[in-house]
């Protein structure tokens, strides 16, 4: 957050302390009227000329900061990945408990990685049927982010959870 002497801009756009516009002015006539009110002038965004400026008072643009950090901190890329290893030799119940856990995991929020061992080519192409297999039955909660990846000894699926 940019605020006070920082701001470089020559001409900023301010909003004043109740959200009223008060137009386009100098970088140094909205400092002083800060200094008057005895509050911060802070910019929100240098991607526009002139730059949008507010009157803000102290207390007020940390807790805004707080809040964007908050809001930040439950982004997607904040998600865990939860690893899941099954095995085709693995019996229907099984399977079944770790679907469901699979299920569980999406519903949480976080994503999930299924990780099926396998050996031999043969058994590849089975482990990649029963790879996709479990993402259409977890499609509910989830959507492939990769494609079934076959690689020597294990078939790799991610799913990450719906918005």
């Amino acid at each position: 957050m940019i605020k006070n002497e920082k701001i470089k801009a020559s001409e900023i756009q301010l909003t004043g302390l109740n959200g009223e516009d008060l137009g386009i002015m100098s970088t140094k006539e909205a400092l002083a009227l800060a200094k008057q009110h005895k509050v911060d002038l802070v910019c929100l965004s240098l991607m526009t000329s002139p730059p949008p400026c507010k009157l803000i008072s102290a207390g007020a643009a940390k807790q805004e900061v707080q809040q964007e950090k908050k809001k930040t901190g439950k982004s997607p890329d904040k998600r865990k990945v939860k690893e899941i290893r099954l095995n085709l030799q693995m019996e229907d119940h099984d399977r079944d408990t770790k679907q469901s856990q699979a299920e569980r995991i999406l519903k949480k929020g976080d994503s999930v990685k299924l990780v099926i061992q396998v050996h031999g080519s043969k058994e590849g192409t089975a482990g990649k049927e029963w790879a996709e297999q479990l993402c259409k039955s977890l499609s509910e909660y989830g959507s492939k982010t990769t494609g079934v990846q076959v690689s020597g000894k294990q078939v790799v699926v991610q799913l990450d959870p719906h918005e």
